[in-house]
């Protein structure tokens, strides 16, 4: 006989798992296609993308932005936390 007690955990984690791996890559997927837009973008303003004043500008914009989305976002989970 198989204790079903035992299997059940197991399940869970494996599907929390999978649900982090799945929306890791989805976000993968995201962020490249984010990538290739906001390239596209800086192609239109700057020209070709390929030298290297336009990529360092480029770089320096996404960061910024993803500091302050991250700063928003933990901001917004602390306060969360904090109202339960």
């Amino acid at each position: 006989m198989v204790d079903e007690t035992k299997e059940e955990p197991l399940k869970i984690v494996a599907l929390d798992k999978m649900g982090v791996l799945l929306t890791t890559a989805f976000g993968l997927v995201a962020a490249l296609a984010w990538n290739g837009a906001i390239i596209a973008i800086f192609k239109e303003i700057f020209g070709e993308a390929d030298t290297i004043v336009p990529m360092l500008i480029y770089a320096i914009v996404v960061t910024i932005v993803a500091v302050i989305l991250i700063i928003a976002l933990a901001k917004a989970l602390a306060s969360a936390k904090k109202n339960m």
